[in-house]
């Protein structure tokens, strides 16, 4: 039974977007402009469980396939990268909570100075002066105004938008991973499909030379033969290259170099069970899961928070400066109560003019945060349309694979009786070259559907968001 596919619309989800960024009351409440398909509906028989809580690949019960992935995601040098990006951004807010704190400085000197006795009277004698001294300078900026606050939210959303950006590098390189490995068990076993009708067609080769030495056949029904023959023998070499650069850019994607695991997967093993699919429910919270969404979500809460930086430049800053210290002639005479200063300085600043440059910055960030609200439309409307395709390039799939198989057990059938009425002179041989290239063709299909049935599987958990949770890395 075929599958059907129905698609819900639901209405705006502006009040979920707008909790979710906790933006300040000046960002727009109006994020999305079109409204998210609330479930993708398939026949019960294809249900199963959301795979939220393990690796989404696991579905496939490939054992060679989840180590592959697992080095992926070990040796891949781009998501090596990214999880160091997460590191600077994660240095980036520490730098920023640092200004939470006073900034102190620790002195300690000893100075010589000598003064002219000559500058007041003619005969008067040199001065000299000699001092130790040892202090600590404080300063100290009060966030009066909530602006190193807003500075640090500002960095927390950075922060979560590269791990966002690093799940999305991790679930865009084990779709990969997948992608390839299903293409290359897809070019196996069209080339096991083309070795399988080789030998048979090289039967059929023996048959028609055994009959035309007989005198029961031309030479024209040999000539058809070894054109069928030497037709599918031509595609073999195209397949084996295509086999291995599969094995290339698999290795390439796991970090390691091809003959490293050419080994392993150069054995044919047959393609996964392709008749599987995410079950239904929350479609919805999938795609908002999707990273490249949390990533955009999370970059237009670091624009909001943006704004707020560039605005609390209006407002005066407090800071309070102090030291103290001691400094005397001697330096056993330091630490005597006499010997210590302190100070303390207490300093409101606030730039009245600054020929528009703060105006400007607000006007700045205001526009950097539209653009993050457009950016997050487009990703979201590009979530929907890619899951939407990945479900129906499914389900195409899988209808072809029923109405080829169908089309192979008459070619078989028509190979046969073609094949058995020319054995006995009641048939043309074209009639069998017929059902011979017929067979063939659809049983590559075949193959290459059940490909691309996988194929679209894994589009389908990389589009909704792969099994990935940002908020656990």
């Amino acid at each position: 039974m075929p599958l059907t596919l129905k698609l819900f619309r639901l209405s705006i989800i502006t009040a979920c977007i707008s909790t979710a960024l906790n933006v300040s009351a000046q960002t727009p409440g109006k994020y999305l402009n079109d409204s998210l398909p609330q479930s993708w509906i398939f026949d019960r028989q294809f249900d199963q469980t959301i795979p939220t809580d393990d690796a989404w690949w696991q579905t496939l019960n490939d054992p060679l396939l989840s180590s592959l992935i697992k080095e992926g995601v070990k040796n891949n040098y781009n998501l090596l990268i990214a999880s160091r990006r997460i590191e600077i951004a994660r240095n980036a807010m520490k730098m920023a909570q640092s200004s939470y704190y006073p900034i102190a400085n620790l002195t300690a000197g000893w100075s010589k100075n000598q003064t002219s006795g000559l500058i007041y009277d003619s005969h008067g004698k040199a001065s000299h002066t000699s001092e130790f001294s040892l202090g600590l300078d404080i300063s100290w900026e009060i966030d009066l105004f909530g602006k190193i606050r807003a500075g640090v939210n500002q960095k927390k959303s950075q922060l979560l938008s590269t791990k966002a950006e690093y799940a999305g590098a991790m679930v865009s390189l084990c779709g990969q991973i997948a992608s390839n490995y299903i293409q290359l068990r897809t070019w196996q076993a069209e080339l096991a499909v083309a070795n399988e009708h080789l030998e048979s067609q090289a039967r059929i080769v023996k048959l028609t030379e055994a009959r035309k030495e007989a005198g029961l056949a031309s030479a024209l029904d040999v000539s058809q033969a070894l054109i069928v023959y030497n037709s599918t023998k031509v595609s073999i070499p195209s397949l084996e290259n295509s086999i291995h650069t599969a094995i290339n850019s698999i290795s390439i994607l796991i970090g390691c170099y091809p003959h490293d695991v050419s080994e392993d997967l150069s054995l044919p093993k047959p393609l996964p069970d392709y008749m599987q699919i995410i079950g239904t429910g929350i479609p919805m919270e999938l795609l908002r899961r999707r990273p490249d969404v949390v990533q955009a979500e999370k970059e237009l809460a670091a624009y909001a928070a943006a704004i707020g930086v560039a605005k609390k430049d209006f407002l005066p800053t407090l800071t309070l400066n102090g030291s103290i210290g001691t400094a005397a002639h001697s330096a056993k005479n330091l630490f005597k109560t006499e010997s210590f200063t302190y100070s303390i300085a207490p300093a409101l600043s606030w730039s009245v003019f600054d020929g528009f440059q703060r105006k400007y910055r607000v006007a700045d960030a205001r526009e950097q945060m539209q653009i993050g609200i457009d950016n997050y439309n487009q990703t979201v409307m590009t979530a929907v349309e890619e899951t939407d395709n990945a479900m129906s390039s499914y389900l195409t799939a899988i209808r072809q694979i029923k109405d080829i198989q169908e089309v192979i057990d008459q070619s078989k059938r028509a190979l046969d009786l073609s094949v058995d009425l020319y054995k006995r002179g009641l048939t043309p041989f074209s009639n069998v070259v017929t059902a011979q290239m017929s067979l063939l063709e659809y049983q590559d299909r075949s193959v290459v559907a059940k490909g691309s049935a996988l194929s679209s599987l894994v589009k389908l958990y990389v589009a909704l968001g792969g099994g990935w949770d940002v908020s656990m890395l």
